[in-house]
């Protein structure tokens, strides 16, 4: 067994493997031209596959990597396009410890190394929900619904990413093909089970993330809401001093005190007096 690991699909060595071992021109073009959705096809004797290993950098954003597997009789070919550390961690592992005899056992763990690349981008949301959560509960900020958008975005390329990988892996498990043995199909099961798993958890998450919106319209709304009370609250104290100020504002020689000459304490007074039977009335009715 002959396991071909290249770096770049541009390299010529891919051009000399297509002949030597007839693959499809097309299947040439989509490793080399790349953003291709995970898939499985036949060819006349080896089967190729397009893997989608996904990382999150520092910034959150899902980073889509590209894996090109070609299984046969006698060989494994990959092509590894992008940034994918866990990915590149496996197959570097895999080639330093490699003692597989048959091409199908290794094909079973490549293929098992990028579905295992999909749990640290879902740890990764996981913490971010995590931290969001805590901030839409303590302060709620624009700056926070903007992640929430952002987190639910990359939400949905994951689960677009697992769920063609998942079609994959169960396309694989029906395939009546000699280049996978009978004793490979528990291990290919276990795959299809790990993605569904990871399917479960990226729906349970966009379910968080809703509930983190949620939570945050609530407190806006909330906040929103007791300004608005602080506003009337104070609006309603400031009522009884402006129509006394308004009545005495009056050319009118009529009012109680306006000729006195203490006119401007008596004012004074209804107003601190009105003022004060308001707050007594306003906490006696709970708007205190």
């Amino acid at each position: 067994m002959i396991w071909h690991d290249l770096r770049d699909p541009n390299d010529p060595e891919l051009d000399a493997l297509a002949e030597r071992y007839h693959l499809h021109p097309l299947h040439i073009e989509d490793c080399r031209h790349g953003k291709q959705r995970a898939k499985v096809e036949e060819g006349a004797d080896y089967i190729f596959v397009v893997l989608k290993p996904v990382h999150v950098n520092n910034d959150g954003d899902v980073l889509i990597s590209e894996l090109d597997l070609f299984l046969g009789r006698d060989y494994v070919i990959t092509v590894l396009q992008g940034e994918c550390p866990t990915l590149r961690a496996h197959i570097d592992q895999f080639r330093a410890s490699n003692k597989e005899t048959r091409p199908d056992r290794l094909f079973y763990k490549l293929l098992d190394g990028a579905v295992d690349a999909y749990s640290p981008a879902l740890d990764c949301f996981n913490d971010s929900i995590d931290s969001i959560e805590d901030a839409v509960l303590e302060k709620p900020m624009p700056a926070t619904l903007q992640r929430i958008f952002e987190t639910k975005r990359n939400l949905i390329s994951l689960r677009r990413v697992l769920s063609n990988t998942r079609d994959v892996a169960g396309h694989l498990q029906r395939l009546e093909t000699e280049l996978i043995q009978r004793d490979m199909w528990p291990f290919l099961r276990d795959v299809y089970d790990h993605l569904a798993r990871d399917m479960d958890m990226v729906e349970m998450q966009r379910d968080l993330l809703t509930g983190a919106m949620d939570i945050y319209l609530s407190s806006v709304a909330n906040r929103t809401n007791q300004v608005m009370k602080v506003l009337t609250v104070l609006g309603t104290i400031a009522l009884p001093a402006i129509v006394i100020s308004g009545f005495y504002g009056m050319n009118t020689k009529d009012l109680p005190g306006i000729n006195s000459p203490h006119g401007s304490q008596i004012a004074i007074g209804l107003m601190l007096a009105s003022t004060a039977g308001l707050l007594v009335m306003l906490k006696k009715s709970d708007f205190l």
